[in-house]
């Protein structure tokens, strides 16, 4: 074992994220108003864990001045969160803002900067308005993205004075991936070419915001968080390699891509077109996304993926997905979170750095997402009622020392953002694994408690030093 201290600069961001669907709960929401995943709560209900959803959440809308003392406590220079668009608007076709859901962000963003919180603030998290759904197909539609781009601009020009750092979208890649390649969630549908529409308008959305933010001169930035996975081949065999670079091409740089160098991989068309994949775009939209890149970009990173070549043959008569290309490999041995499933390798984070550094120009980023999710914390409560949450502690510190040991590497990467801020909502798996600083209560009228890790993370921040234990001995 050995013992490693590192420095965190001074300007390097220590926050914590969330959504407003994750968060807020439906007080005061409107009939009509309801985005992509309360539909998906109200229609599949079942499906969430203990039958917990975006109803109450945590209530954040409501106790949102007391939650800003509680990050002021826990010593985060920014919090990361979203704008319902389902609920900015009352109506979506026209732009009009609903007053009392803007005045409690007015609110939320005054909060914030009397305690010297900074907001970081996405313009989509999943938060499709379900008219735009039922009505258009959602992102499938080029009068979505013209929408969009009508939303955003009553916000910006609501909030353009009390925002600087504006994300398109949170892992924009998600929804459909989950609805139309793997038909996992509502509305259940496998539809390959509706997946890459999404992808595609969600790409050109991002362009045409850039474009709109800088023609009206807005002091600040665009960026969009991403969540690429860090992907490794299960051999060094061409054929194990070649099924890594694929899913890579269909997962990651979809996005990446079009998003920081301006046009989409070559290859992706090649293979789109290949297995009769058809999406619809035009030249004048790819000029779009070629002069329009986005300022920054956050980063979410929880795990590795891992693959290997497929072993089977394609079933004719199923439709085209990515899986064609590859399978998971699961490697033995592995450290794991047992209570989410996943793999934990913070290399990944230094791995994503230098691929960012040295493929595509050294794009100023952060960490946006980080964390651990554990079932049954209660099982970690000390005699005085604090959840001991050590395991979390050591997850931060390892990604954490690989992020600032990445930046002293030459990675233009500007903080670390740990998810979340608060235990909170999360698809399907709602307050089954709880990822927060502060300890939702839902026995006890959604009351908060700092964990453990709260005080951590504020001497943390308050010192701007890391030290941690790495097993690096020879046994």
């Amino acid at each position: 074992m050995s013992t490693k201290t590192i420095a965190i600069p001074p300007s390097f961001i220590l926050g914590a994220a969330a959504s407003a669907w994750q968060t807020e709960g439906w007080t005061d929401k409107r009939e009509g108003q309801d985005s992509w995943p309360d539909l998906w709560y109200k229609n599949d209900r079942h499906v969430w864990h203990d039958g917990y959803g975006p109803a109450v959440a945590t209530n954040f809308y409501q106790r949102f001045r007391e939650d800003v003392q509680l990050m002021k406590q826990a010593g985060l220079t920014h919090y990361r969160t979203s704008i319902n668009w389902s609920r900015f608007l009352t109506d979506y076709e026209n732009g009009v803002v609903d007053e009392r859901y803007a005045a409690y962000y007015d609110e939320l963003f005054d909060e914030m900067q009397r305690h010297g919180i900074v907001p970081m603030i996405c313009l989509e998290h999943y938060e499709l308005p379900g008219y735009l759904l039922e009505t258009y197909g959602g992102w499938a539609s080029k009068k979505v993205v013209e929408l969009y781009l009508l939303y955003v601009e009553k916000v910006f020009a609501r909030f353009h004075h009390k925002v600087t750092r504006w994300f398109t979208f949170n892992e924009p890649i998600v929804v459909q991936t989950r609805v139309y390649l793997d038909a996992l969630r509502w509305p259940y549908e496998q539809n390959t070419g509706t997946w890459m529409q999404w992808n595609h308008h969600k790409n050109l959305a991002t362009a045409k915001v850039v474009k709109l933010f800088r023609e009206k001169g807005y002091q600040g930035t665009v960026g969009c968080i991403l969540n690429p996975e860090v992907t490794y081949p299960r051999s060094r065999a061409p054929h194990d390699v070649l099924a890594a670079e694929r899913y890579d091409l269909f997962y990651n740089r979809v996005f990446l891509d079009p998003m920081v160098k301006g046009h989409y991989p070559p290859e992706l068309f090649r293979l789109l077109e290949k297995h009769q994949v058809a999406w619809d775009y035009s030249e004048e939209e790819l000029a779009i996304i070629r002069d329009n890149t986005v300022d920054e970009l956050g980063i979410n990173l929880y795990y590795p993926h891992r693959v290997k070549a497929p072993s089977r043959a394609w079933h004719t008569e199923t439709p085209f997905h990515p899986t064609y290309y590859y399978e998971p490999f699961e490697l033995p041995g592995r450290k794991m979170n047992k209570s989410r499933g996943w793999e934990i390798l913070p290399e990944i984070i230094y791995d994503m750095a230098m691929r960012l550094k040295n493929d595509y120009g050294n794009i100023p980023w952060f960490v946006a997402e980080s964390g651990m999710g554990i079932e049954n914390e209660g099982q970690f409560r000390n005699a005085a009622g604090t959840i001991e949450d050590d395991y979390r502690i050591d997850f931060i510190a390892a990604h954490l020392y690989q992020t600032l040991r990445a930046r002293e590497a030459g990675a233009n990467c500007q903080g670390y953002m740990l998810w979340a801020f608060t235990d909170n909502v999360s698809p399907m798996n709602a307050f089954k694994n709880r990822y927060g600083l502060i300890e939702i209560d839902l026995q006890n009228n959604r009351d908060r408690r700092p964990k453990k890790s709260a005080g951590w993370f504020r001497k943390l921040r308050d010192e701007r030093q890391l030290t941690l234990t790495i097993d690096d001995e020879w046994k």
